[in-house]
C-alpha cells in the first residue's frame, strides 16, 4: 500500500489519497475514467519543487478530477458515451428533475438541448435508453442542475428515474487550445525518460492538487530506482509541469519526462513489511547501535580518552549524534598500535626511497624493465616483444574474472565541494579510456573496489549510478572510505600519555593514514573474504592523487600477467622516481588473507588547531609550531616488513 506524500510548490502542501492500482495490460471494466476538465500544459507551474513526506494534517486534500466523466461504450447504440451526472431527486410538480453534475462542463452538458441517454439497472443489468433534453438551468441554492426531458411531464414519471445516470456523447466535448489535454488522453500513456528513452511506466490516473496536476504513474517492472527494482503495481507521483514533463505526444501515446533526482523514489517503500515490523526492526537497530557505542566508549576509556565523550552531555541532538558516529568510527585496535609507534618513530625515521632500493636489490632476479607504451591493453606483439605473453596472460585473467581492481583516490588536502568534481573528473577520464582500462563489455566479471576520502564517496556513487555503473556488476562494487585515525598530542604534565584532539566538541580531529590503510579497510570491511568466495586470485591496486589531470597511470594487464607467470604473490610497478602516493601493485588474495589487515605506523609531528575544554569552557587552540602526531602507514613498508616469505616481482617503467 502506498503511503501518502506531499509535494511542495512554494509553501503549499498537498496530501495524496491512494487510488486503486492501474494495470495497462488488462482491458478496463466500464466505467473507466477520464478528466473532462482540460489539463493545461501552458499553465503548468514554473517553480522549484521539494519532495517531502506528508504530515498528518494538511491544508487541503487532493481531489481526483479523473472521475469527473466516466466513459461508457454501448454496443447497442454504437456510441462512446460519458457519464455527466446522476439524477438525485424530483423538483416541483412539472416533471423536472435534479441532477448532481459529474462534469466540468455543466453548461454544455445540461443547458444545450439535444439527445442524451439514461442508464439504469433493471434486473441486475444495465439498460440504456435515449431521451431528449428540452432545457436545463442551475439550481439557485444547491450545486446541482434542474433538467426537463421531453415526454416526462409529471412527478410519478420522473420519480422512477431517480438514481439513473445521465450520459452524453463523448465526442461532444470542447476543442482545447494547444498545450491542453484531457485526462482520458493522458491515462494509459507510456512515460519515458527523455534523456535515454527508457520506459518508466504508464499513466494510471491524473489528480488536481489545486496548483498543478499530478500524474500517478505505474512503474514498469524493468524500471530500476535507487532502492531496487520496481515491484508489481508500484505507483509514483510525477508533477505535470513543464520542467518535468516537457513533451507529450498524443499520436504516439507517449510522454517524455526529465525527473529531478529522487522524484521516482517518492512514496516508494523499499520493503513490504508491516508498520509494526518496521518499528520493531528500527528499535532493534537502535539497540544494536547503542551496544556498539557502549563497546566503542569502553575501548576509548581503556586508552584513557574519556574527554572525547564531553560533547555527548550537551548540544543539539544532531551534534550529539555526529559525535557518536565519530566515536564509532575510531578503530581502537589500530589506534592502540599507532600510539605505540610514537616512541619508535622518534628513534628512527623510515625512508621510502631506501626501502624501494632495498626491494630492487632483493628481487633483482624477478625484475622486468618495460617502456610505458607497452602497458596498454591494446599493445601489439611487435611493440612489446618477448614480454607479450605476460600481457596475454593478464588479459586472460581479467576476462576469466580472476582479477579485482581497487582504485584508491587520494585528495587529502582539499575537502571543498570542488574536490568532489576533481575525483569525479579523474575517475570518468580513467573509466572512459578503454585503451588503458578493461573495455566496458568485459567489466561485468571484474569486481571493483573504490577507496576515497569521505567527502567524495557520495559524488562517486552518483557518478556510477548516472553512467550505468560503467559496465560493472552492481553486486561486485564496493565504495569504501579511506582509513583514518585520530590526531593526538602529548599531555604537558605526562609526556608519555597522548590525548585525542577535538576539531569541535562534537568532532574528533582525524587524518588519513595513507596507502597502507588500504590493506586494513579491505580486511575490516570483509572485502578480502568476499573476493576469496568469488574465486578472485589477484587484487590490482591503482592509486594516484586526483589532482593529476589527466591520469598518468593506468590498469596494467602486463603486471598481473608477470605475477601469475612467475608464481609470485606481490607485484610492484615502479617508475624512474619513487612515488609514495601514486602506485600500482598486484596482491594475491591468498597473501591478503594471511596479512589480515596488519599494518605498520609512523608518527609524524604536525601543526593542528583544535578545541579543548578548560574549566568547563571550550576554547580554541591555534599552535605556532608542531603540536600533535598524525599517523602514517606506507604500503611499501607494510610489504617490506610482512612479506619475508612472499615472492615479489618488480616492473620498472622506463620512458
Amino acid at each position: 500500500m502506498l503511503r501518502a506524500s506531499a509535494l511542495l510548490c512554494s509553501s503549499t502542501s498537498a496530501t495524496f489519497t491512494p487510488i486503486q492500482p492501474f494495470n495497462p495490460n488488462i482491458s478496463p471494466h466500464f466505467p473507466t475514467f477520464e478528466l473532462s476538465r482540460p489539463v493545461s500544459a501552458l499553465s503548468r507551474a514554473r517553480c522549484h519543487f521539494t519532495l517531502v513526506r506528508a504530515r498528518a494534517k494538511s491544508s487541503f486534500i487532493v481531489r481526483s478530477t479523473a472521475t469527473q466523466e466516466a466513459v461508457e461504450t454501448s454496443s447497442n447504440i454504437g456510441l462512446d458515451l460519458v457519464e455527466v451526472g446522476f439524477l438525485s431527486g424530483v423538483h416541483g410538480l412539472q416533471g423536472e428533475i435534479c441532477i448532481k453534475p459529474n462534469t466540468d462542463f455543466p453548461d454544455l452538458r445540461f443547458s444545450k438541448p439535444g439527445r442524451r441517454w439514461l442508464k439504469q439497472q433493471l434486473l441486475g443489468q444495465d439498460k440504456i435508453e435515449e431521451v431528449e433534453l428540452v432545457e436545463g438551468r442551475p439550481h439557485p441554492a444547491q450545486k446541482s442542475w434542474i433538467l426537463k426531458f421531453q415526454g416526462l411531464d409529471d412527478v410519478d414519471q420522473v420519480r422512477q428515474l431517480v438514481g439513473a445516470t445521465l450520459l452524453a456523447e463523448e465526442d461532444d466535448r470542447p476543442e482545447l487550445d494547444e498545450g491542453e489535454f484531457y485526462t482520458r488522453d493522458l491515462v494509459g500513456m507510456r512515460v519515458l525518460l527523455k534523456e535515454t528513452g527508457q520506459l518508466v511506466g504508464t499513466v494510471a490516473n491524473v489528480f488536481d492538487n489545486g496548483g498543478n496536476d499530478l500524474l500517478h504513474v505505474m512503474l514498469d517492472s524493468s524500471m530500476e530506482v535507487s532502492n531496487g527494482s520496481a515491484k508489481t503495481n508500484q505507483l509514483v507521483w510525477i508533477p505535470f509541469v513543464d520542467a518535468i514533463v516537457p513533451d507529450v505526444d498524443l499520436e504516439r501515446r507517449e510522454m517524455y519526462i526529465t525527473p529531478p533526482k529522487g522524484l521516482l523514489e517518492v512514496n516508494m517503500r523499499a520493503d513490504e513489511r508491516s508498520k509494526k515490523e518496521r518499528r520493531q526492526l528500527e528499535w532493534k537497530e537502535r539497540k544494536k547501535q547503542q551496544k556498539r557505542l557502549i563497546a566503542a566508549k569502553k575501548k576509548l576509556c581503556e586508552l584513557e580518552q574519556k574527554h572525547v565523550f564531553d560533547g555527548l552531555r550537551f548540544g543539539e541532538k544532531s551534534q550529539r549524534s555526529l559525535l557518536a558516529d565519530h566515536i564509532l568510527d575510531v578503530n581502537s585496535t589500530l589506534l592502540q598500535k599507532a600510539l605505540q609507534s610514537i616512541e619508535t618513530s622518534s628513534s628512527k625515521r623510515w625512508n621510502v626511497t631506501e626501502e624501494i632500493n632495498a626491494l630492487r636489490a632483493r628481487v633483482s632476479e624477478c625484475t622486468l624493465n618495460v617502456s610505458r607504451e607497452c602497458l596498454s591493453f591494446d599493445a601489439s606483439k611487435e611493440k612489446v616483444g618477448d614480454n607479450f605473453s605476460f600481457i596475454q596472460q593478464g588479459k586472460s585473467l581479467f576476462s576469466e574474472g580472476k582479477v579485482c581492481i581497487c582504485l584508491v583516490l587520494n585528495d587529502h588536502e582539499n575537502e571543498q565541494p570542488e574536490a568532489e568534481n576533481g575525483a569525479v573528473s579523474y575517475l570518468t577520464t580513467l573509466l572512459d579510456d578503454e585503451q588503458n582500462f578493461p573495455k566496458e563489455e568485459e567489466r561485468a566479471c571484474v569486481p571493483l573496489v573504490v577507496v576515497s576520502p569521505e567527502h567524495t564517496i557520495e559524488a562517486l556513487q552518483n557518478l556510477f549510478q548516472d553512467n550505468d555503473h560503467f559496465g560493472f556488476d552492481t553486486e561486485k562494487i564496493w565504495f569504501l572510505k579511506e582509513e583514518t585515525l585520530p590526531v593526538v598530542c602529548s599531555a604537558p604534565e605526562e609526556p608519555k600519555k597522548h590525548k585525542i584532539l577535538m576539531k569541535s566538541p562534537w568532532e574528533i580531529l582525524k587524518s588519513p593514514v595513507g596507502s597502507g590503510g588500504v590493506l586494513s579497510i579491505l580486511a575490516s570491511h570483509g572485502v578480502t573474504d568476499s573476493l576469496s568466495s568469488l574465486g578472485i586470485d589477484y587484487l590490482q591496486v591503482h592509486s594516484i592523487g586526483t589532482r593529476s589531470q589527466p591520469p598518468q597511470h593506468y590498469i596494467n594487464p602486463m603486471l598481473v600477467g608477470l605475477v601469475s607467470g612467475k608464481g609470485a604473490e606481490i607485484g610492484i610497478q615502479l617508475t624512474g622516481e619513487s612515488e609514495v602516493e601514486n602506485f600500482e601493485m598486484i596482491l594475491s588474495v591468498k597473501y591478503l588473507k594471511r596479512l589480515k589487515g596488519k599494518i605498520e605506523f609512523e608518527a609524524v609531528m604536525k601543526m593542528n588547531a583544535h578545541v579543548q575544554k578548560v574549566e568547563n569552557e571550550w576554547i580554541e587552540s591555534v599552535p605556532t609550531e608542531p603540536n600533535s602526531f598524525e599517523f602514517r602507514s606506507d604500503i611499501y613498508r607494510v610489504l617490506s616488513e610482512c612479506s619475508s616469505s612472499a615472492k615479489i616481482c618488480l616492473m620498472n617503467i622506463t620512458v
